[in-house]
């Protein structure tokens, strides 16, 4: 297989970053062209299709990261997935599925769909830095609308927000504004 060593000496800078890179990030790191980078990444890829390694290369948007298998996920998790204290409490699960389908999205909008206050769940996202402050509202008063942050798309291995999961009918008006 062409480029081996240059396939190496990437695998194991992912190994060894902490966060996802951009595909320049990498190449500049590694002293490699960008084109021999992506050629060397999709070879990774497809090896990592066809057999049986632990590992696979996750992309985020225009970042790259060296993630075990989804399927191993759950022989992992128990030991180094993320602590009690890292977990979100059901209410911020649902605020940050509101903001997540429903972005951009004020508070004042979260409240109206939830039923109860948002300010703390909104506080606490955008300390996990989950959702993060995207514009103002074209409104009196010119609230603040919120989306999700990269950090959301790691967390739950999307590429993008296009490939969140589809919501049922009765969801999908559960999610849209009145008026």
């Amino acid at each position: 297989m062409p480029l081996e060593q240059e396939q190496a000496l990437l695998e194991s800078i992912l190994f060894l970053e902490t966060e996802a890179l951009e595909e320049r990030a990498l190449a500049r790191i590694a002293g490699l062209p960008l084109e021999v980078v992506r050629q060397c990444l999709q070879q990774m890829e497809q090896v990592r299709r066809e057999t049986r390694f632990g590992l696979e290369l996750s992309r985020v948007g225009e970042t790259v990261s060296l993630v075990p298998k989804r399927e191993l996920w759950e022989q992992l998790k128990e030991r180094y997935g993320k602590r009690n204290e890292n977990r979100l409490s059901r209410a911020a699960m649902e605020t940050l599925s509101i903001v997540a389908y429903s972005q951009p999205i004020t508070r004042a909008e979260i409240e109206s769909l939830r039923g109860v206050s948002a300010d703390g769940m909104i506080r606490l996202l955008l300390t996990r830095e989950l959702i993060k402050e995207v514009g103002k509202k074209d409104a009196p008063g010119k609230p603040v609308q919120y989306g999700t942050t990269r950090r959301f798309l790691q967390l739950f291995r999307l590429n993008s927000i296009a490939d969140l999961p589809k919501l049922d009918q009765i969801d999908e008006e559960r999610f849209t504004l009145d008026g």
